[in-house]
């Protein structure tokens, strides 16, 4: 299995080279080159797996045995998911009038990202050992990312991870998560800007590839490609809990809800369904709504401002894994997708060819959900069900709830839960609900915190290329000093 970038203007690399990078050289994002395709036998044995079961025949089909060895592979996805706290990693909820929420936020994080980070994290450990190498990791942040990337990493001796997260623009609990971790590899900077404004100095530092390879830096956001593979299996799971029967012919649609702001589990669900996966996808975003005005208009463009909303994770305004998804519709055309991607750089702005544009709202509908919205939606599922949304997944329900009271008949839905309420407690008490909060959050409060201020007029680029240079060199004197 090979990669390629979707800018078609750098190397074909393995898998090894894929994890190990952020953006490709060309600036472009690493695409598998060809997607498996799966017939109606292979969903059929893979109906009954468990959820670590289907990411280890997903990642079978995208790491090559002579990489790692299947057992190898099994035992890294165990070990990635040995501390989440439901032996079945993660659950669906059935609740009331066709509600169906697949809870993704049972890891330490309380977040959906443990799921793929902590399979990244083993997969990472696994070459880094075997090559005897140490690595850099950069992370911008807009809530969850970060803790579920220092979680998946904290402790482990050839890996640094350097975090940058938006003050003040992330709840105290996702803050909180991240700064009270006083490992000797981990490093936090709270930064003076939102999530888009963090990530031009570290989109600058991987775009000086001679630094980054000097380095070994990467990236662990979604623009890492084994964060995205994970993800699909996401849409497996939800098919094969939900989908009536899979003796019909042809098989029944499932629709899924993608809750997203950099559309790194929208792209995930556009791979499962071209692998042959028969889902609807729908995309819930929140008022920053770049990807709704993409798939009803073919408006690619910024908005003025990234507006503060109760789904502050998904404040967003750069959806990077959209190129991804217009590689992958375009029909793998790297000239399309470059030439889009460096107009949309350039101006911040740009309309969608027709043809892609018609192939993106047919594989994807798209709703804006306001804040008023996931207040009401996050009321009216604890009326009817007693319970507790957290308001990333409140964006995700509010579209199932209208389609309901349209009363139009549809297939089966189910709606992925990013996050749970137990981290937003301002969202909580907004929507006038009450949160029995976990022992184990109530206690970040009383933990020792360590954050480097990332000020307004500072230069964040040289402060971050500083910092990687000391942990280099810390390393390299580490390794010197280790007995022969």
């Amino acid at each position: 299995m090979w990669y390629v970038s979707t800018r078609g203007m750098a190397p074909r690399i393995d898998f090894e080279g894929a994890l190990f990078s952020g953006y490709a050289p060309d600036g472009g994002l690493y695409m598998p080159e060809e997607l498996p395709q799966l017939g109606r036998e292979t969903l059929h044995e893979w109906s009954t797996l468990s959820y670590p079961s289907l990411v280890k025949e997903l990642c079978s089909l995208f790491i090559g045995p002579e990489l790692i060895p299947r057992d190898d592979l099994n035992d890294l996805i165990d070990r990635a998911f040995s501390r989440f706290r439901r032996r079945e990693v993660v659950h669906l909820s059935r609740l009331r009038n066709g509600l169906n929420v697949l809870e993704l936020w049972h890891g330490v994080t309380y977040a959906f990202k443990d799921l793929s980070l902590c399979c990244t994290a083993q997969l990472l450990q696994y070459f880094l050992e075997k090559r005897k190498r140490h690595i850099t990791v950069v992370v911008g942040t807009s809530g969850d990312t970060g803790s579920a990337a220092i979680e998946s990493v904290q402790g482990v001796k050839n890996v640094d991870i350097i975090v940058l997260l938006p003050k003040g623009h992330c709840t105290k609990i996702q803050e909180l998560q991240m700064t009270t971790v006083l490992r000797e590899n981990v490093h936090v900077f709270g930064v003076e800007g939102n999530s888009d404004e963090l990530d031009e100095p570290i989109k600058t530092v991987f775009a000086d590839v001679a630094f980054v390879k000097k380095h070994n830096l990467m990236s662990l956001n979604s623009i890492n490609w084994s964060r995205v593979l994970v993800q699909i299996a996401h849409h497996f799971f939800a098919y094969f809990q939900c989908a009536p029967s899979l003796d019909m012919h042809p098989l029944p649609p499932v629709e899924v809800v993608v809750p997203t702001g950099a559309a790194g589990n929208l792209a995930a669900g556009c791979i499962a369904q071209k692998m042959g996966l028969p889902i609807h996808l729908v995309v819930a975003v929140n008022s920053n709504d770049i990807i709704h005005r993409t798939i009803q208009w073919g408006d690619f463009s910024l908005s003025e401002v990234v507006k503060p909303t109760l789904a502050s994770a998904m404040d967003i305004q750069v959806p990077y894994n959209m190129e991804r998804i217009f590689w992958l519709l375009s029909g793998s055309d790297s000239q399309v997708t470059r030439a889009l991607m460096e107009q949309f750089e350039g101006t911040k702005s740009v309309r969608l060819p027709k043809e892609l544009h018609s192939e993106l709202s047919e594989a994807v509908t798209s709703q804006s959900v306001s804040d008023e919205a996931i207040i009401q939606t996050m009321g009216r599922c604890w009326q009817e069900n007693q319970y507790l949304l957290c308001p990333h997944s409140a964006v995700a329900v509010s579209c199932h709830y209208q389609q309901v009271d349209r009363q139009q008949p549809s297939p089966p839905r189910c709606c992925l839960a990013p996050a749970s309420a137990a981290k937003f407690p301002e969202a909580v008490q907004a929507a006038r609900l009450t949160l029995d909060t976990p022992a184990e959050i109530l206690a970040l409060e009383h933990k020792e915190a360590r954050c480097t201020p990332m000020r307004k007029g500072d230069d964040w680029t040289r402060m971050l290329r500083n910092t990687i240079e000391h942990l280099s060199q810390q390393w390299q004197g580490r390794f010197l000093n280790l007995p022969a």
